[in-house]
């Protein structure tokens, strides 16, 4: 079965197609995919702007669809299903990719069906060299969710818990920001890190002691006041261009941001293992990239003897080939949506159905 999977819940569209008959070949099913990111467009004002996101996935669908099926040598009649995030993420977005794959399905004459998000990314490492088995404790962590889950089998999720306001991704954008860093603040901030001291100064690691929830917003606010209090961060306004900029507070600063951010998801983590009595951590999700977060989570892990799993490096971002492999194990199970088009930005993953 040949999966056409599209992904437009935010600020990235793609495009991908899985064959199930070759997922135990090399690419593990993955006959090509095609990505493009608006990070130029949003930039220029700091943070994803929502009405631009949909214009530009409507402009960027249909060259991409051209692009990815002479890519994959296919032609679009040769495709059996077509897979699209149904939600969470920004209406605007979601309708644009949900109303292009429907249509197309409609013209087609082959089913259709609307993927969770966060399933995609959950299940995304399953498309690796080395894919973990059922059960597993999933961390999703991205600029708009931070999300402890038990995952049993597909569909078969417990919370264990998550953000009470802001998601982890959103705090790296936010923080980047004050110091005077491009949009996204992920890698730019991972970047100033790298010659910085992750123990210069002290933040707050929030509600590491009480369960398995997450809070991100009171971290941000303690970035300000140091960057403010702090001379030589660039400015106290917090743009981090100021006069007194010197690289070596703003790359101590980036660092020990990290290293709290970093610090309070790998305890949590553990925490969650221990919790479930399982050995098996998957990571996805846009943070899952940042290098200090793998490097510390595999060492710790190693104390409880327990594995992390990862996506490989393209599906870590928001991709189209994890919609299509999301969608095909659905499909695989006999699930479909009817021709009305229905997006859900807000989408507990316990709402699943099992498969």
């Amino acid at each position: 079965m040949k999966v056409l999977g599209l992904e437009t819940s935010c600020d990235e569209t793609g495009l991908a197609i899985f064959d199930s008959e070759q997922i135990n070949s090399e690419n593990k099913g993955l006959l090509g995919q095609v990505l493009y990111s608006q990070i130029e467009l949003h930039a220029l004002y700091g943070g994803v702007v929502p009405e631009l996101a949909s214009r530009d996935h409507i402009r960027k669908l249909v060259p991409l669809f051209d692009e990815l099926l002479a890519q994959c040598n296919v032609s679009k009649n040769e495709i059996d299903a077509i897979a699209y995030t149904k939600g969470p993420g920004l209406i605007g977005a979601l309708m644009t990719g949900a109303l292009f794959g429907r249509s197309l399905a409609y013209g087609l004459d082959i089913p259709a069906i609307g993927v969770h998000h966060m399933e995609g990314h959950l299940l995304a490492p399953l498309m690796g060299p080395n894919p973990p088995a059922f059960p597993f404790v999933s961390l999703l962590v991205s600029g708009g969710h931070t999300l402890l889950i038990a995952a049993h089998g597909i569909g078969q999720y417990d919370i264990l818990g998550e953000s009470i306001d802001d998601a982890a991704g959103e705090c790296f954008d936010k923080a980047a920001k004050m110091l005077g860093l491009p949009y996204p603040g992920g890698p730019n901030i991972a970047k100033l890190a790298e010659n910085g001291n992750p123990d210069a100064y002290s933040l707050p690691r929030p509600m590491l002691h009480r369960g398995l929830d997450f809070s991100f917003s009171g971290m941000k606010t303690a970035v300000h006041n140091l960057i403010k209090d702090t001379y030589g961060s660039g400015g106290s306004g917090g743009s981090g261009n100021g006069s007194d900029s010197d690289p070596k507070v703003r790359a101590d600063i980036a660092a020990s941001f990290q290293h709290a951010v970093v610090d309070t998801l790998v305890k949590k983590c553990v925490k969650a293992l221990k919790q479930v009595n399982m050995s098996r951590l998957v990571i996805a999700g846009g943070v899952s990239a940042n290098s200090h977060l793998r490097t510390t989570l595999e060492r710790e892990l190693a104390k409880i003897n327990a594995t992390v799993y990862y996506a490989p490096p393209a599906l870590c971002t928001d991709n189209g080939a994890m919609i299509a492999y999301a969608g095909y194990e659905r499909l695989q199970a006999g699930q479909s949506d009817d021709l009305a088009v229905t997006c859900v930005p807000r989408w507990p993953m316990t709402d699943l159905p099992a498969v």
